[in-house]
């Protein structure tokens, strides 16, 4: 397969494209599949801004 340039695809073949794909969809068809509960928006994005504070320049 001919390799394809950034400007078509982040990926260096279309082999590589569709392994990405393949693995990408298992994992959120596993995701929605899944009985964990879920953590609401806002406490993710704490969470996120929790981290982002604890590395920030000071």
């Amino acid at each position: 397969m001919p390799a394809l340039t950034p400007i078509e695809s982040e990926f260096a073949t279309s082999e590589d494209a569709a392994a990405y794909d393949v693995w990408f969809r298992a994992k959120v068809e596993r995701a929605m599949a899944s009985d964990t509960p879920s953590i609401p928006h806002a406490e993710v994005m704490a969470m996120a801004q929790a981290i982002l504070d604890k590395h920030k320049p000071r």
